[in-house]
């Protein structure tokens, strides 16, 4: 007897259908076929020995296990479910009408209970557009699919819940994940959602207002930045203050985002959609793979670039990193994605996140401090050219954050709170967008020179005014460009509907690190 059963496989952030197909005929032996990875191969003895602990029989014939199409490499422990059930439903051994109607996809224990896999959310989407019913997960993972609408979701933990939902026999609503004590626990909890009250306030961090500044017109037009200090100075504390001025995700945002983390197995994401933007801070050690991600054949799995996907990716100690991690970052940062590539594949992730970068200025840290640094010139030049170059050319915002005295400190008072901040970039956030209606980007930063040119006309006296910072200040064509997107964003925060001169000579300011300037800092 024949039997086709619907699961699914992650190619970058999508789902495809993968048919497992169970044919049970005279002969012997178990055949697995359709390129599976090894650890769909050992799927076979965790399948039969879990039937055989349910009492379920293992025919003595022989069973042939197709996953379709066969020149798609199937990678995962995630098939154990659905050739458990089909091999049940080709032997005869219960009558399960439903089994058409679902994607179903899970890993077997050896006692028929199921534990949980990555990809659920991407599996659910795939259920909308396949016109199926529904989908059957291991409880923990359903989780992850809660918001995908119009479709059933069922969190089970034995193979006993997924015979009892597609025999059809009796009432199987309490198996739906919104009906299960996991899901009231979640909505109790929310412990994927990084709480408002862990991100630093702005009114906190004691004196630093031109860094503040900075990370103000970051945030209102989703542009790189880079801090430049001694140890000490606040670079980290106002990288993780950013979140807090950023505004909320939308739903197509909040999907995209949750989908890499649910390829990815991240334990973070329990609930629903990540509606929190990402905040990644991977050490400067972290090797080239974890950061754009990397793997072997199919299992291509994300790194951190797509990790902060719609978020923020702070690189602190930038100028430690090694040279080939950081050239890596200049695709992500001019595409707003990465593509791995491998003999026997190529995945495309998305990676559009804001770059937020903190560098000491010198090898000692302390050059631009008074008499503390006991660098040479040519010790310092050396250090401050890491940070040059294509990668620093695609940074908008370029900070130098100095000491905050200690008389400063003791009468330091309250600032501006990241809440009043935060209502700011959100309102130039709206105008960016109506202003983009028509086109695929949503923020300043993402625009390119065509998109520069209609949206950011200059009158004749910002041209002068233009001319003459390109001058004397020896920036690039690019330095050229950004710095009338920064002053877009300026304007924007501003309210202005054009551009003036005062915006242009702001934006310039944050050009300092220039390859042309390293040498007179």
């Amino acid at each position: 007897m024949l039997v086709n059963i619907t699961a699914a496989k992650c190619i970058g952030i999508q789902a495809v259908r993968v048919m497992v197909e169970i044919d049970i005929d005279r002969g012997i032996g178990i055949h697995l076929v359709g390129l599976a990875d090894a650890a769909v191969k050992e799927s076979l003895l965790r399948t039969t020995t879990a039937l055989q602990a349910l009492d379920f029989r293992i025919p003595g014939k022989k069973i042939v296990i197709n996953l379709a199409p066969a020149d798609l490499r199937k990678n995962g422990s995630g098939y154990d479910l659905p050739i458990a059930v089909g091999i049940i439903a080709a032997s005869g051994q219960r009558e399960l009408p439903g089994v058409g109607k679902y994607i179903m996809m899970g890993e077997l224990g050896l006692d028929g209970s199921i534990r949980e896999i990555p990809g659920a959310l991407p599996f659910a989407c795939l259920v909308q557009e396949a016109g199926l019913e529904g989908i059957i997960l291991p409880e923990a993972s359903a989780l992850e699919a809660l918001e995908v609408k119009d479709i059933k979701v069922y969190g089970v933990r034995t193979l006993t819940d997924v015979l009892t939902i597609l025999e059809e026999k009796e009432d199987s609503d309490g198996l739906l994940i919104w009906n299960t004590a996991a899901y009231r626990r979640m909505q109790r909890s929310r412990h994927h959602v990084r709480a408002r009250d862990e991100i630093p306030d702005f009114a906190d961090i004691i004196g630093q207002e031109g860094a503040k500044r900075g990370m103000e017109i970051a945030a209102a037009g989703g542009h790189n930045m880079i801090m430049v200090g001694a140890p000490g100075s606040g670079k980290s504390s106002l990288a993780k203050a950013l979140p807090g001025i950023l505004p909320p995700m939308t739903t197509d945002e909040a999907t995209v985002t949750s989908k890499i983390y649910s390829i990815a197995g991240k334990g973070s994401l329990r609930y629903g959609l990540i509606r929190q933007r990402p905040f990644r801070a991977p050490h400067y050690s972290a090797s080239l793979p974890a950061m754009v991600g990397g793997g072997s054949g199919d299992a291509i799995f994300p790194g951190e670039v797509s990790l902060a996907q719609n978020g923020v990716l702070f690189l602190d100690e930038m100028g430690q990193m090694p040279r080939t991690t950081l050239e890596a970052l200049r695709g992500p940062l001019e595409d707003r994605k990465v593509i791995i590539s491998r003999l026997k594949g190529k995945i495309e992730y998305p990676s559009s996140f804001m770059l937020v970068a903190a560098s000491n200025p010198c090898p000692c840290g302390y050059y631009g401090e008074g008499d503390r640094c006991n660098c040479s010139p040519s010790q310092r030049m050396n250090y401050l050219s890491r940070l040059s170059g294509p990668v620093m050319d695609r940074i908008d915002i370029q900070c130098w954050l100095h000491t905050v005295p200690s008389d400063t400190i003791m009468k330091a008072q309250k600032g501006e709170c990241s809440a009043d901040i935060a209502a700011r970039v959100l309102k130039a956030r709206i105008e960016q967008k109506n202003r983009f209606a028509g086109e695929t980007i949503h923020t300043n930063a993402e625009m390119n020179n065509r998109q520069i040119e209609r949206y950011c006309p200059l009158s004749p006296a910002c041209k002068e005014t233009l001319a003459r910072l390109m001058d004397a200040m020896k920036l690039s064509l690019r330095a050229y460009f950004r710095i009338i997107k920064v002053a877009r964003t300026i304007a924007d925060l501003a309210g202005e509907r054009d551009i003036l001169p005062r915006h242009l000579i702001e934006a310039a300011g944050y050009r300092f690190l220039d390859r042309s300037n390293i040498g007179e800092l």
